[in-house]
């Protein structure tokens, strides 16, 4: 299994579009921290501002830069559908050259998400 941990600017703002958009559940949390999951899928959420000055993380830098986070789903045109009908940062549902369907959604922190078709 695989566990992505986010820093973020607003821990309420991320969660909003985790859960009410992309579906997550929130199954901990904390003052600072929600953890969260979407079928195998988890995700956590920490406030950047936790972070110890010396931190790697806490240094100036653009979030989620060259790196594409992919989220498997079995019903990506339905979740494409709620996504699109509120949130401004998605792209058109494709179908890719190697099969599978798709779309790309940024986050309010700037995260860039793949989300797609899980493979049969």
């Amino acid at each position: 299994m695989l566990r992505v941990e986010l820093f973020v600017n607003d821990v309420e703002v991320s969660l909003s579009f985790y859960r009410d958009i992309l579906g997550f559940e929130v199954v901990g949390e904390n003052a600072t921290y929600r953890a969260l999951r979407l079928g195998n899928s988890r995700l956590a959420l920490q406030d950047i501002r936790t972070l110890e000055p010396d931190h790697p993380l806490a240094q100036p830098w653009k979030r989620g830069l060259g790196v594409e986070i992919v989220l498997e789903v079995e019903e990506v045109t339905t979740l494409h559908q709620r996504v699109q009908a509120c949130w401004a940062q998605v792209t058109s549902l494709k179908q890719q050259v190697w099969g599978l369907t798709d779309f790309r959604v940024t986050d309010p922190d700037g995260y860039y998400w793949r989300i797609t078709e899980k493979r049969s």
